[in-house]
């Protein structure tokens, strides 16, 4: 009975999400709509922003002052919303703390595996991602025979933040980015940012209706879902709109509010600053 009471006291604990910035929310957005009863707590490092241009070791100092002001809110999995700090941090994360600790990386990988009928996959992310190698690595852990094809797409984190993702200039970028994964006559491509999922359309037509567009946010809430409820940690309680999520930033909060509207299709009416 004790045991029982103690899990149900951890299943009622929050989730604690982190990105480097804003793109994070794409996944929120994904956790609010299959996991309804759950809390998140969301730390945006829009301070420091972008974590794409840091060193590895600036990456891990980073998201290890985040998850450790994370884990004070008691949360009961951790979720890296980053795919740069995915892709450099989560070993380390994972030394550090004995709760559940997720990335984008191996969701949105797995899914691609289990899309392509080619053969010929296509990531496209950060420079800080693409350069990590870290989707072609677990890409080429799970199938070893599997053509990978990466490309940086820097812009489009503008383009999604600053509203321009269904405009001429958004689709002109696109075209030039996308083409030489297009000739390369992929069949599956991995968006390897969180921002990317706000530009979905203009990447899809860029690319052709026949390549499967792989949101990596998307699959990440899927495998949130999955050991939530593996390890008896989900929350089945109904939670009301005043709890349900908390959302901190290291720095301009009226700026993270505004842009969050794209994200979340709703407007944050609290935002806190905090200093790391």
């Amino acid at each position: 009975m004790k045991e029982l009471l103690n899990k149900n006291d951890e299943a009622s604990r929050p989730i604690g999400v982190f990105d480097s910035g804003v793109g994070g929310l794409t996944v929120v957005k994904e956790l609010n709509r299959l996991l309804p009863n759950e809390k998140i707590i969301y730390f945006g490092d829009t301070g420091r922003v972008p974590y794409g241009n840091k060193s590895k070791e600036t990456i891990i100092h980073y998201s290890l002052q985040v998850a450790y002001f994370l884990m004070k809110k008691k949360i009961k999995m951790l979720v890296v919303a980053c795919n740069t700090a995915s892709s450099v941090s989560l070993p380390t994360l994972k030394r550090h703390f004995h709760i559940p600790i997720i990335g984008v990386i191996e969701p949105g990988a797995r899914s691609a595996i289990e899309t392509t009928l080619k053969n010929k996959i296509g990531v496209i992310g950060t420079l800080g991602t693409v350069r990590s190698n870290a989707y072609k690595k677990a890409l080429k852990k799970i199938k070893g025979n599997v053509n990978v094809f990466q490309d940086p797409c820097p812009l489009f984190v503008h383009l999604a933040e600053d509203g321009w993702n269904k405009n001429k200039i958004a689709k002109m970028v696109a075209d030039e980015y996308l083409k030489p994964l297009k000739d390369k006559n992929i069949d599956t491509l991995i968006l390897g940012c969180t921002h990317y999922p706000l530009l979905k359309d203009v990447i899809q037509k860029s690319v052709g209706n026949k390549v499967v567009l792989i949101d990596s946010g998307k699959e990440t809430a899927k495998e949130v879902k999955r050991i939530l409820e593996k390890k008896r940690l989900a929350n089945n309680h109904k939670m009301t709109e005043k709890n349900h999520s908390v959302f901190y930033v290291s720095d301009f909060p009226h700026k993270f509010k505004e842009v969050s509207q794209r994200f979340l299709s709703k407007e944050l009416k609290h935002v806190h600053k905090v200093i790391l």
